[in-house]
C-alpha cells in the first residue's frame, strides 16, 4: 500500500473522532453557557441565590469563631438561660443570657447584637464571648433577630426594640439592671447596635422611623460598635467582590435593589442621625477591614464633632499583622485579647457594681 493511501486511511479514522470531541465539547460548552445564563438571569430578578451562598460562607466563619472563643472561656460558674422567647415570632426572636453564679442581685447589662451581614449569624455565634463578659460581672445577652431575604428591614429593628422591651419588663427575673444597660454589636450588629441607640436618644429620629423606643435614654449608658456599618452610601459606592458582596446582602435585607437612594440607605446611616445625647462609645476596627477606614474612624469622628465621648481602638495602617473584618473574635491572637481587655475596661469604667 502507497504511503499516501495510508495516510488518507488514517485521516478517514481520525477525523470522525475529532469531529464527535468536538462536537461533545460543544455541547458541553453550551451546557456551561445556558447555566450561567439562568443564573445571571435569577440573580438580577432574586437576591435569593447570591444570599444563601454569602449566608454559607459566612456561617461556616461563624462557626469556627465561636469554637476559638470557647478555647477562652473562663471556669467561672454562670448561670444560663438560653433561648428565652421575646415576642412570638418563634425562633428568630429569641436570646440567650448569663450571668455570674454568685451575683446576688441586677447587674449591668450588655445587650449584644451579632453580625452576619444582615443575612447570616446568630446568637450563637457571640454567645462564648458573652460567657466571657458575663465572667466580669455583667449579665450578657446575645439577641437574635430575623436576617434577610426571609424578613426585610425595618423588621429586624423592630423586633430588636421588642427584645429591649422584655429585657426591661423582666428585669428583675432576668438579673437585669435596667438602669445600666449597655448596647453592643459586630459588624451588621454593631449597625443595629448604633440604630438603637440613636433610636433612643433622638426624638427626630424616632419619629421619622415611626417607633416608640423601648427604653428611655438614661437607661442606656453606652455602646460597643465594633467593626460595624454606619455610612451606607460609602458602602454603596464599594466595587469588585466585597462590593458585590454587600450590595448582595443589603438588597436581601431591604428587599429592594433601590436601597441606597430610599429610606432604607437613609434610616441605616446612623452617622447621619446620632446626636450629642448619643450615649459614650468605644469603637473598633482592624487595619486589614477597609469598613475600619471606610465606617468606624468617620463614625468616631463624627460622634467626637458632636462631643460624645468616644473611646477608640484603631491600629495603625502598617501595623502586623493586618487585622481582618471581626478580627476582636480571634481571641488566639494578642490583639484581639488587647482588644476584649480594653473593652472590659471600657464597661467598668462606665458601669457600676
Amino acid at each position: 500500500m502507497s504511503t499516501h493511501a495510508a495516510e488518507e486511511r488514517t485521516d478517514d479514522v481520525v477525523h470522525p473522532k475529532k469531529r464527535r470531541r468536538w462536537r461533545r465539547t460543544r455541547i458541553a460548552l453550551g451546557i456551561i453557557v445556558a447555566v450561567v445564563a439562568v443564573v445571571a438571569i435569577i440573580g438580577s430578578i432574586t437576591p435569593w441565590p447570591s444570599a444563601m451562598v454569602i449566608r454559607s460562607v459566612f456561617s461556616k466563619g461563624g462557626d469556627d469563631t465561636a469554637a476559638e472563643m470557647d478555647k477562652h472561656v473562663p471556669d467561672t460558674k454562670l448561670t444560663e438561660t438560653l433561648d428565652v422567647a421575646y415576642s412570638d415570632d418563634g425562633v428568630d426572636t429569641t436570646m440567650d443570657v448569663f450571668s455570674p453564679a454568685s451575683a446576688t442581685g441586677p447587674l449591668p447589662t450588655i445587650v449584644w447584637i451579632h453580625g452576619g451581614a444582615w443575612i447570616s449569624g446568630s446568637k450563637e455565634n457571640v454567645d462564648p464571648y458573652m460567657r466571657i463578659l458575663a465572667a466580669e460581672g455583667y449579665t450578657a445577652i446575645a439577641v437574635n433577630y430575623t436576617i434577610g431575604p426571609e424578613g426585610v428591614y425595618p423588621l429586624a429593628v423592630h423586633q430588636l426594640n421588642d427584645a429591649l422591651a422584655y429585657i426591661d419588663e423582666h428585669a428583675d427575673e432576668l438579673g437585669v439592671d435596667p438602669t445600666q444597660i449597655v448596647l453592643a454589636g459586630d459588624s451588621a450588629g454593631g449597625q443595629l447596635a448604633s440604630q438603637m441607640a440613636t433610636l433612643i436618644t433622638n426624638p427626630e429620629y424616632a419619629e421619622i422611623m415611626d417607633m416608640t423606643p423601648a427604653l428611655t435614654a438614661d437607661q442606656v449608658v453606652a455602646t460597643v460598635l465594633n467593626c460595624g456599618v454606619y455610612d451606607l452610601s460609602a458602602l454603596a459606592e464599594l466595587t469588585g467582590l466585597v462590593g458585590w458582596g454587600f450590595k448582595s446582602s443589603m438588597w436581601a435585607y431591604a428587599g429592594t435593589k433601590d436601597w441606597a437612594e430610599g429610606s432604607t440607605g437613609a434610616t441605616m446611616s446612623t452617622i447621619d442621625w446620632v446626636t450629642a445625647d448619643f450615649p459614650t462609645t468605644y469603637i473598633s476596627g482592624g487595619n486589614g477591614d477597609g469598613l475600619t477606614w471606610l465606617q468606624s474612624i468617620p463614625m468616631a469622628k463624627r460622634l467626637d464633632e458632636l462631643g460624645v465621648e468616644v473611646t477608640t481602638l484603631f491600629w495603625p495602617a502598617p501595623h502586623e499583622p493586618s487585622l481582618p473584618h471581626e478580627y476582636q473574635f480571634h481571641l488566639d491572637t494578642p490583639d484581639a485579647r488587647t482588644a476584649l481587655q480594653k473593652t472590659i475596661d471600657f464597661l467598668n469604667a462606665h458601669t457600676t457594681h
